[in-house]
């Protein structure tokens, strides 16, 4: 029997990035379907989940992405809306990523050093792995702030992730880098999750901060997030901090989506989200 993964996708074109690793994870066909929505993907579903034999219904799976996670969440909720009984088969979101590399940069920080009671500020954290990524070091007990330099698209998000995720993360505006280092200074660990190719920071914004600890920068696109660290960073001490660059722990974000894939078809029951793959990622570190 064959295992089909389903590639729905919130863009207009499924990303290549996905489908490659998709079959790197043990997926033998993907089948990828860009422009879905809550209101396009019932048929879809339903074409997953009636075809095959109750004992067979593992080797079909779904996977939710695209660049814009309030859409794929919306989307992974509607997919599951449509399962009934043992009509159904896994499923995973991973919207640009977000879960699989904030999970791997958490992870990769929790192994270096105590996050429990810290003070985390995450850069630019209103884009999907910045969302993911305030989540995860909230669960892990650090009280957490985001910073966007949109003051209300800040409120909104963390509105949305009290909703969703039951944490309270606080808001904070900071329109360019200066407001950013000010955000930081009584940080213990910062998360730098900004688009590609954008400085957020300076290296004399935090080289001499005695309260940071640990740092990772998502970004792998020069210039990178953090400037005066390097993509390639893998726990290095700079300036007395742990540093996590986005090729440093990419190495992780990489296996653990793969594995999530390979889990996917152990089971046709399987529900992976920011939780399921956190908690994979730490396994994994």
């Amino acid at each position: 029997m064959k295992k089909l993964l389903f590639q729905l996708d919130t863009d207009p074109h499924p990303a290549v990035f996905d489908t490659v690793v998709a079959y790197d994870g043990g997926a033998d066909h993907v089948i990828g379907h860009g422009g879905c929505t809550p209101q396009n993907v019932r048929p879809l579903v339903e074409g997953a989940i009636f075809t095959r034999a109750p004992k067979e219904k593992k080797f079909t799976a779904v996977f939710v992405g695209g660049s814009d996670m309030t859409a794929g969440a919306a989307l992974f909720k509607a997919v599951q809306k449509v399962f009934f009984a043992d009509f159904r088969v896994s499923v995973m979101l991973d919207s640009n990523g977000s879960n699989t590399t904030a999970a791997a940069g958490i992870a990769r920080l929790a192994k270096n050093g105590a996050i429990s009671g810290q003070r985390a500020v995450v850069l630019a954290g209103t884009g999907p792995v910045g969302q993911r990524a305030a989540v995860m070091l909230s669960r892990e007990g650090a009280q957490v702030a985001i910073t966007s330099r949109d003051a209300h698209r800040a409120e909104s998000c963390c509105r949305e992730i009290k909703e969703r995720f039951g944490v309270d993360i606080e808001p904070i505006a900071a329109l360019g880098n200066d407001d950013r280092g000010r955000a930081i200074e009584k940080a213990n660990v910062v998360f730098s999750a900004g688009k590609a190719g954008v400085s957020l920071l300076d290296e004399n914004h935090w080289k001499d901060n005695p309260n940071i600890r640990l740092i990772a920068d998502a970004n792998a696109t020069p210039p990178i997030g953090v400037t005066g660290t390097d993509m390639m960073d893998r726990g290095r001490e700079r300036h007395g901090k742990i540093v996590w660059g986005a090729i440093g722990f990419g190495t992780l974000k990489l296996a653990v989506h793969r594995a999530c894939i390979a889990r996917l078809f152990e089971s046709n029951d399987v529900v992976l989200d920011a939780e399921q793959i956190f908690a994979l990622a730490k396994a994994m570190a």
